[in-house]
């Protein structure tokens, strides 16, 4: 590690701390040439595994870029973006993955973005889980229904801002 006011890379670790709930460590580090302190923050880094067996590390960005197309014309901010992408890469570390495959970044963002906004959910989960027939977008609308019955039935408001929003064809 360079120290960061001298350049000198002999500098050495003087305290170690687990931080952010044991996905990171903070190291406290000092420099024997110009004598001065610093920090770091060491993280692991998430891989995503492509089909074809290519990797790649994560970024949020890239994991909301999608996500942001099935939620155009919708009423999600982005701040709600960042916080699901903010969502998705929290559980992908909560698993415990080092390689993550590309299918699991997928399923991680579907359960969020349900959540969030019920329109976005099925236009992305359409692409996602290829969707070939209307049966497959009635069969989603009606796991969506049930779900929100439950939530009524136990007093947990709903998420979306149209509770009944049903896509209508285009054209």
């Amino acid at each position: 590690m360079h120290c960061p006011y001298c350049r000198n890379n002999d500098t050495r670790v003087l305290d170690s701390r687990v931080a952010d709930d044991g996905t990171a460590i903070r190291r406290r580090r000092g420099c024997p040439a110009c004598e001065k302190r610093f920090s770091t923050v060491e993280q692991m880094q998430l891989v995503v595994v492509k089909r074809s067996g290519a990797t790649e590390p994560f970024t949020r960005d890239k994991a909301i870029a999608g996500v942001r197309k099935a939620c155009k014309g919708r009423p999600v901010s982005e701040d709600d973006l960042a916080n699901l992408g903010q969502k998705v890469e929290t559980a992908l570390r909560a698993e415990g993955w080092a390689e993550v495959p590309a299918n699991e970044v997928g399923l991680a963002i579907l359960g969020p973005l349900r959540e969030l906004d019920e329109v976005a959910y099925l236009r992305f989960a359409s692409v996602y889980k290829a969707f070939e027939s209307a049966d497959a977008f009635e069969e989603e609308i009606a796991m969506l229904r049930a779900e929100r019955s439950v939530r009524e039935a136990t007093g947990v408001p709903a998420q979306s801002s149209e509770p009944d929003a049903v896509p209508q064809p285009t054209g």
